[in-house]
Order: C-alpha cells, then structure tokens, then sequence
C-alpha cells in the first residue's frame, strides 16, 4: 500500500486505522499525521510515521493522495479552511467527521475538491466496524478504491450514491451499537427479574449476544434462518418471540419507530 496519505487527528478512531494500515503495508514515511504538538511526536516514535502539529509543517513536496479528516465534529470549522491549499485532481478528502455534510467541505474547499464522507461506527475500533461512504461526481473509481481500502482495515464497506441516504446510515449502523448494548442491559435486567443474580444475568447476556453475532458473522444462513433454527414449534423460544414480534407491540415496530427518530435528529443536526 503506497497511498501518500495525510491524516487529520489521530484519536481512537484514526489510531485503530494508522495499525490497520501499517500492519496492512503502507509505508510509514507516506503517512503525515496533524496532531498536537505532544500527540504527535509519540505517534512519530511509536509507528516511525511523519507527526506535526501544523499543516504549515508539512513539506510543501509532499502531495497526499487522500487527505483523512478524523477529528471531532465540532473542531472542524476551525481547521478546514487551511486545507484549501491542497486542492487538487489528484487528491481526494476523505470524512470520518459525523454530521459534516458534503457540501460543508465544498464550501470550505471550493466545489473543484474532490470529497468522500463516510459513516463508520465504533466497533471500527476492534477492527470490526461498519462504513459507509458517499462520493461527489467528481471522484475517480482510483480514488474510490483508495478510500475503501483505507476503511476495510476496520472493518466492512459500503457505498450510497445518494448523500440523503446517510442520515438513514447514520440511524441504522451509526447508531446502532448503542441499540445492541441497550439490548445487553435489558436481557440483563429480564434475567434479574426472573431470577439470577445480577453480575451472572449481564454475564449471559454479554455472551449470548457476542456468541450470537460470531454465529450470523461466520454463517451463509440469514438472520431469519438463524432465527428459525433456535425455534422450536411451541417451545420456549416460540412463546419469547411471539412478544418480541407482535405487529403492535413488539421489535419491529419499536425498531421502526428509534430508527426513524434517529434518522430524523440526523437530519437536524445536519442542517
């Protein structure tokens, strides 16, 4: 992996894919990283990689071909308007920011910037995440290539055409690992009332959800399927999911009905 590569911020998330990409062969002297003065001369030491603390420091010869802004949201409009200079055909802004539309970096960046907002989620941080990202017209299937290879190393990758459809991204993966903690704690908490003590409930739980995606993740059988093969007609977990799946009431619906408000509070904050 030869991407000359100049990544904004380097916390947890941008850590996680510096180790993916090293491990995965890319050359650490092809790597520029904008850090804090502190941050990023350990991150020179620790992984050989070239750590400054101003854009200004980069050497006016080094001509990334992705430019990686995974800083927090909210420090963003600060920084953006020094990276203008690096607008070329040949390099592309990848986002991992959330909420940072498309069009705020064009009218940072001019509309000639070629730019890719993405959608990970924090199980990126085990190497096991999910992303998706969204292209304007103007970036090269080379430079798509170069965007995905970078986000596979946490994890899987998707792409929509229709930069609407993230917020809908946003509610359903961006989100959604706080949907599968809370549903630890609340078979937790069901495992209390009926009965187990509560450090061996959260134990069940934690690992009947951890064991249970290890399964859907290394079986070619659906969800559904896997679902069915743990139903027995008229056993115990036919009388559980018969609550869970009421039309009224049950999982879907309540589903439904989180997704879209989250979808609908992505929306928001995006505008």
């Amino acid at each position: 992996m030869n991407t000359r590569l100049l990544l904004v911020g380097c916390g947890k998330m941008g850590s996680a894919m510096l180790e993916g990409w090293l491990a995965q062969g890319l050359e650490a002297g092809n790597v520029y990283i904008v850090e804090q003065a502190e941050t990023a001369a350990k991150l020179q030491t620790s992984y050989g990689i070239n750590g400054v603390a101003d854009i200004k420091d980069v050497p006016q010869d080094f001509i990334p071909q992705v430019v990686l802004f995974a800083v927090k949201p909210q420090v963003l409009p600060d920084v953006i308007a020094n990276y203008k200079s690096l607008v070329r055909a040949e390099t592309v802004f990848l986002s991992v920011a959330a909420g940072k539309t498309i069009n705020f970096f064009a009218s940072n960046l001019g509309e000639m910037a070629r730019i890719v907002r993405a959608m990970p989620n924090t199980p990126a941080a085990v190497s096991r995440g999910m992303t998706v990202m969204c292209p304007t017209d103007n970036v090269s299937i080379a430079q798509r290539d170069m965007c995905e290879t970078l986000l596979k190393t946490v994890g899987l990758v998707s792409w929509v055409e229709d930069e609407n459809l993230m917020d809908a991204v946003t509610a359903l993966s961006g989100s959604g690992p706080a949907y599968i903690f809370h549903l630890v704690e609340a078979m937790a908490q069901a495992g209390e009332t009926a009965g187990l003590p509560a450090d061996q409930a959260m134990l069940l739980a934690r690992q009947t959800v951890v064991g249970a995606g290890f399964l859907l993740d290394a079986s070619e059988d659906t969800a559904a399927t896997l679902r069915q093969n743990v139903t027995s007609p008229g056993g115990t977990t036919a009388a559980a999911l018969d609550v869970l799946m009421d039309q009224k009431s049950g999982l879907p619906e309540l589903m439904t009905r989180a997704v879209e408000a989250a979808r609908k509070r992505s929306v928001e904050l995006a505008g």
